[in-house]
């Protein structure tokens, strides 16, 4: 189960520092910003998860309301964005009919 609530904060390492930033021009803190926003909306990402963990889906909003998908999982309390990116037009009406 997610529990968003338990985690400290995000970790962010040499492997994924700048890298939505060069594919998908997302800041680490726009990325960060769309989980203190309401309304975020997650999943679990069942068809990439593995042994190596559970991964989950979030679609939300930086302060700016610029509508960003994420990637991520949960790793020793931390959140680690594995990938984030601008929502496309389906995320954005899932989103729009959810908020």
């Amino acid at each position: 189960m997610l529990r968003m609530d338990e985690c400290e904060g995000f970790e962010w390492d040499s492997g994924n520092i700048d890298k939505n930033f060069i594919l998908h021009d997302v800041t680490n803190t726009e990325a960060e910003q769309m989980f203190f926003n309401a309304p975020l909306i997650t999943a679990a990402d069942v068809a990439h998860s593995s042994s190596e963990g559970q991964r989950y889906k979030a679609l939300g909003h930086t302060d700016n309301n610029r509508h960003l998908f994420a990637v991520f999982t949960i790793r020793n309390g931390y959140i680690r964005i594995i990938s984030v990116r601008d929502m496309s037009r389906k995320e954005r009406k899932i989103y729009d009919e959810k908020a």
